[in-house]
Parts: structure tokens; sequence; C-alpha cells
């Protein structure tokens, strides 16, 4: 196998990418970076009037109106990258919801839902993304699969967070390592990202309550929540051919918060 150049290494160039959750936040933004790198980045969601402003912005981004709860989405998501470009290179699964707070206050029907979005609906759309065809001339580092999860995933935020959110985004990284066995002879790569405490729509109103901004602050080494493009280079790097030899890992980008 020959290193591609350095200039190179993290170019995106004639792949195809599908973000899911791509119509506010963090989403829009990884859409945006992946297409900024050369790819074509079919951006799913439900909102398809923000997505067609997103995709307003760059010609390589395709808004496609999605509902990840929805198997028939799923699969009409996947079959339209496929018609379109004939070839499915990154994945990047990042639509989420929440539920309650309080474990006591939530349902069991509602921790399933949840459960749905978070973790059954990456599954699928793993599955349709590492059985798409693999054309001649694929990238060094195969296809690349990135599942969103969260520090959640990892520690407990009590007393924020949430039994359902956090079940979800462990269950991401217990998935992510499974499929990275399973599927890495055929070289499909499957990676987790772990973002910290970032200001996106989602998180509004933590940020905007200074009790909450404090917490943050206080339990994060390097003393602040963090902003959406600090997290441009590790999905670059996830996404590309600079993490070509890395399979089943968990990329925490937190400022430090798990490090306590």
């Amino acid at each position: 196998m020959s290193a591609p150049h350095v200039a190179e290494l993290f170019s995106l160039q004639g792949r195809t990418a599908i973000v899911t959750g791509a119509s506010a936040g963090l989403g829009a933004r990884f859409a945006t970076v992946l297409a900024q790198a050369g790819a074509t980045v079919f951006a799913a969601a439900r909102r398809i009037d923000r997505l067609k402003e997103l995709a307003g912005s760059d010609a390589r981004i395709h808004p496609v109106a999605c509902d990840v709860s929805l198997e028939a989405d799923r699969t009409g998501l996947a079959e339209t990258a496929l018609a379109a470009t004939g070839r499915i290179d990154i994945l990047v699964n990042n639509a989420a919801t929440s539920g309650e707070t309080r474990a006591e206050d939530e349902s069991p029907d509602v921790f399933a839902d949840v459960l749905g979005v978070n973790l059954t609906a990456p599954f699928h759309l793993a599955r349709l993304t590492a059985e798409a065809p693999v054309p001649a001339g694929s990238a060094v580092g195969g296809r690349s699969i990135i599942n969103v999860s969260s520090i959640l995933g990892l520690v407990s935020a009590a007393p924020l967070g949430g039994a359902s959110y956090s079940a979800s985004k462990a269950g991401l990284i217990g998935l992510t390592r499974e499929l990275a066995g399973q599927w890495g002879r055929s070289g499909t790569r499957v990676n987790a990202l772990a973002p910290g405490w970032f200001r996106t729509e989602m998180t509004a109103d933590l940020f905007g309550d200074e009790r909450s901004s404090r917490w943050v602050e206080r339990n994060t080494l390097l003393r602040r929540g963090g902003d959406g493009h600090e997290l441009d280079g590790a999905l670059l790097f996830l996404a590309s051919d600079a993490s070509s030899y890395c399979t089943g890992q968990v990329l925490t980008v937190d400022g430090g918060w798990t490090a306590r």
C-alpha cells in the first residue's frame, strides 16, 4: 500500500459522505467541513428548509429529507447517495435525541425511542454503508464510519445527562468496537467521536445559564466549553486517509473533562 503525500492526507476529493442530523449544530458543521475537504456530502435531517439553506453555502452539499427513526427513510438516504455517485465512502452518524434528565421521569417507551434514534439508526445506516459496492480506486484508508458518541457514553455527568441518552451513547461505543472487529477484514473502518460540552443549539440553555456555564468551566481542565470548529481536525482525521490504520477507537475531544 503506497502512502499518500502529506498534502493529500486529509483530502476527501472524489469521495461521497453522508451526515445525519445535519440541519443544525455540529451536524451542519460536519457537513460543511467534509465538503470543504472535497467530498460530495448528502446532508440528512428532518428540517429540509435548514438543509437547503446549508446546501446554498456549498454546491457539494446535497440536502436529503430523512427521519432516521424510520427504516424506510434510512434506506432511502443510502439509495439516494448511491444513485447519485455510485459510492458511500464516509458515514457520520450524528443525529441524536434525548429523553428526560431524571431517570425516574423517563418512561420505558421514551427510553426505547431514544435508543431507536441514537443506536438502532446508526447500526442500520452503518450496515447499509458497509454493504454498498466498493468502486475501483477507493481510498487508501477504505470506508470510514464515524459514530458520534459523547462523553456521557464514557462518564456520568449527573445531574445533567439522562439515562436513555447516556445508555445510547455508551452503546454506540460498544457498537463501534464490534463493527470494527467484524468489518476490519473488508477494509471498513469504524470509529467513534466523543465530544464534550460544545456550544450548539442543544446546549444553548446550558451555556446561557451562568451557574451551569460555571459548572462546565469548573470541571473542564481547559476551563471552558468547546467551539464547533475545534472538532474539525478530529472529524477530518477519522474521515480521511490520515487515520487509515485506526479502527475501533474512541477519539475524545472534551477539553480534558474525562481526564479528571
